[in-house]
């Protein structure tokens, strides 16, 4: 039996660069690739390290060997070809002026998650904590976590998911392994029955512009979280990512989405390839400025534009006295929905609630189309729906009656007898009522010139 590794007793052992050249002879690996790991099916894959300038290294995994070169600065990377997952667990050999082996090392399937404090959150910290990491025995789950280093250097130590592992002290002092990313995982495993890899690399209270790549064009330099806390694994193959942020910069409004095509753009263009990417639309907060948290959620639906994104809905799960939720298990799922559906062919998933389509006046009424409607819309709690306003050309909003029609709901107010836009869960603390059959909960909207997508 193949003895568990803690990473609270080695993490102070741990030292790996992309960056600087070898500090020996010894041709070297980068800590993301490592014995437990899970490479990504389906995919080359690179494999790259150090060595001296000049010498000759062979990757052999399972009957595939590749050999290249060392450059002049000691660096050098092959690409081994594509594998499928199997259930075994397979080695690895590294040979040079010496050999690395590396063992039970699973091929499945491969998600880097990131962001800020909601990403980073540990699992200890959420909901039901003590019997969500109890019952944290997934073998095939495996797990590594970059601490958040301001340097261009990766510690991380791939290891079977546990108990134990989810709440090592390596991961910090914070709970644990991300919970968000955890229950993401978790949901992938059990639906896919293939082994998975999860890269954990997040900082609280850090801004979309930290973590976003160098631009060569522009002159822009990468920001400081994305030299330490992602290029370090660039270009381990992964079959996308999952991202939660936005806290840092909901005083950005629209041109947050801006940022967020800077951001994807940049990470797929390192990779290599145009990996999907599903993130968090931030749920509501009582302590954010007032007026500033509703343009943010419009960037992020307009984010939605951005091919191969999804977005997971959050406004019915947050906590409006305090703004890290404890309810990550769902965020997890609500993200793995998306990837279900989109990247692993589960058709019969409704993988997102209701996000605006449209609108049409209607004589005194104003009626909203929406998508992710299919087989009709409700209540959560069965009441009336709520949170809905409307207004005429004067701009003055008044609450609003909302009756479900099928896929639509028809907008109505005494008094606004020509009304012209509608707006629905627009402010902090809002706590709206509408779903769709698979109770996923309706994106905030205002239909005034609206950028959103609907991620069709």
């Amino acid at each position: 039996m193949k003895k568990r590794v803690l990473w609270s007793v080695v993490v102070s052992l741990l030292v790996a660069s992309s960056s600087a050249g070898p500090v020996r002879a010894d041709v070297r690996l980068p800590k993301v690739i490592d014995s437990h790991m899970v490479l990504q099916r389906d995919l080359p894959l690179p494999i790259w390290g150090w060595a001296d300038p000049g010498e000759e290294v062979a990757v052999k995994l399972d009957k595939a060997t590749v050999s290249t070169k060392a450059d002049a600065k000691g660096n050098w990377k092959v690409v081994l070809p594509a594998v499928k997952a199997d259930g075994k667990a397979h080695r690895m050999i590294v040979s040079g002026k010496n050999k690395i082996e590396l063992e039970d090392i699973l091929i499945g399937e491969v998600w880097l998650g990131s962001g800020q404090s909601n990403m980073k959150m540990g699992i200890g910290k959420c909901d039901k904590a003590k019997e969500q990491i109890a019952a944290a025995n997934y073998p095939k789950i495996r797990l590594f976590c970059i601490p958040p280093s301001t340097s261009k250097r990766a510690l991380g130590l791939w290891a079977e998911c546990s108990p134990e592992t989810v709440q090592a002290g390596a991961y910090g002092n914070w709970g644990g392994f991300s919970g968000a990313l955890y229950y993401f995982g978790q949901r992938l495993h059990k639906d896919l029955d293939v082994p998975v890899g999860l890269i954990s690399s997040s900082k609280g209270g850090t801004s979309i512009e930290s973590w976003t790549a160098s631009d060569p064009k522009s002159g822009r330099k990468s920001g400081k979280r994305y030299s330490g806390m992602i290029a370090p694994v660039i270009p381990f193959a992964i079959r996308g990512v999952v991202w939660y942020q936005g806290e840092a910069n909901v005083g950005d409004g629209l041109k947050y989405a801006d940022k967020m095509k800077t951001l994807i753009g940049g990470w797929r263009r390192d990779w290599g390839y145009d990996f999907p990417v599903y993130f968090v639309q931030l749920p509501p907060w009582s302590g954010y400025k007032p007026g500033s948290l509703p343009p943010l959620w419009e960037a992020q639906a307009a984010s939605l534009k951005i091919p191969g994104t999804g977005m997971a809905v959050t406004i019915d799960i947050g906590n409006l006295k305090n703004v890290h939720p404890g309810n990550k298990f769902d965020v997890g799922n609500r993200l793995a929905l998306w990837a279900l559906a989109r990247d692993y062919g589960k058709k019969d998933l409704v993988y997102s609630g209701p996000l605006y389509k449209s609108m049409k006046i209607e004589g005194k009424k104003i009626r909203i189309s929406f998508a992710h409607a299919e087989g009709g819309l409700a209540a959560r709690d069965g009441k009336d729906l709520n949170e809905f306003q409307i207004a005429g050309a004067d701009g003055k909003f008044a609450p609003a009656k909302a009756v479900i029609d099928g896929r639509t709901v028809v907008v109505s107010a005494d008094g606004v007898t020509a009304p012209k836009t509608v707006r629905f869960g627009w402010h902090k603390v809002a706590k709206p009522n509408l779903i769709n059959k698979a109770k996923l909960p309706a994106s905030p909207f205002q239909t005034d010139n609206w950028i959103g997508g609907t991620g069709e």
